[in-house]
């Protein structure tokens, strides 16, 4: 009678959580597909260019993680060594994932113009334990916890204080280009980025990030190549309606974030970022895996939204 009992234990635990894991919008955190196996090739020893600069690369250098190319040194100021080179063995570069420019890719953040309280608020809640991941296959987020709990409090305000001269819209075209479609092309997943492939399939319902220029983006780690983000069609204007109405389930987000959604003294702004990481940090707050002081207040605003009105949302802030 105890094994019957421990076995439909162990059976209702495993539905419940295999019932968690489907409501995962993975399509937020890059985990599907499945990355497919790479081929080993010869490595690349020659010199890359892109549009713009007049500085040549190796594929050695562009991926160093403790000090990645610069391929812009003009467009900001000089970096910390923090955000230049990283603090070895355990702390990388800010600057490789993130860019110098701050604007990030869709499987970390864009960094530029947060302000620097919030900043810092972020990274110690990454090494108190108060932030993780609702989808464990988030490789980036368990990185950020290991470079914060190697930072030290100077290195972690320097690297604010950095990024927040860095204002979001800096360069003239804007960094995320929203498109509502009913198909996109098929796709891989390259370290939690999505990159296309030939041939086509559904959207449905999910919100797709990938580079509008894939070989810059991916390979040449290009901080002035942007990204195309694909939403289902109707998805810009029922999150104008949740953004700024609440649409009965959620507080309007300019009561906090500024009616122009760019940000209000500590609360950061959330026009024109990432919506795949946008969906994301309103899927960890709402399932208790981003904690602390900010997360707490926003617990509320996220606790009766659905997966498709997070899609709503990141597409309306996106496109804005």
């Amino acid at each position: 009678m105890k094994f019957t009992c421990f076995l439909a234990v162990v059976v209702l635990s495993a539905v419940m959580l295999a019932q968690t894991t489907g409501k995962v919008p993975a399509w937020a955190y890059g985990t599907e597909p499945p990355q497919p196996p790479s081929t080993p090739s010869a490595p690349d020893l020659s010199e890359h260019h892109i549009e713009g600069s007049p500085l040549a690369f190796t594929i050695a250098q562009i991926r160093n993680p403790f000090g990645p190319a610069d391929w812009f040194p003009g467009d900001h100021p000089a970096m910390p060594p923090i955000v230049a080179n990283g603090s070895q063995p355990n702390a990388m570069a800010c600057s490789f994932c993130h860019y110098p420019n701050g604007k990030g890719r869709p499987e970390n953040a864009g960094v530029a113009g947060l302000p620097v309280e919030y900043f810092i608020q972020t990274m110690n809640d990454f090494k108190n334990g108060l932030r993780s991941s609702a989808d464990p296959r988030k490789k980036n987020t368990a990185n950020m916890i290991r470079f914060a709990k190697n930072m030290t409090d100077d290195q972690i305000r320097d690297a604010a204080e950095y990024f927040a001269k860095m204002p979001w819209n800096a360069q003239a075209t804007p960094w995320i280009k929203v498109v509502e479609t009913a198909t996109i092309p098929k796709l891989k997943t390259s370290v939690g980025m999505y990159l296309p492939l030939e041939g086509t399939e559904p959207l449905g319902e999910r919100l797709i990030e990938m580079p509008l220029k894939p070989e810059d983006t991916e390979a040449l780690r290009d901080p002035h190549s942007g990204f195309i983000a694909y939403a289902p069609i109707g998805s810009i204007h029922k999150g104008e309606l949740l953004v700024n109405k609440g649409g009965g389930k959620t507080t309007p987000c300019g009561v906090c974030h500024g009616a122009d959604l760019k940000g209000m003294g500590p609360v950061p702004g959330i026009a024109g970022r990432s919506p795949s990481y946008i969906a994301r940090q309103l899927y960890d707050i709402q399932q208790g895996t981003r904690k602390g002081t900010w997360s707490e207040l926003m617990k509320p605003v996220v606790s009766r939204l659905s997966n498709e009105d997070l899609i709503d949302i990141a597409a309306y802030t996106a496109s804005r």
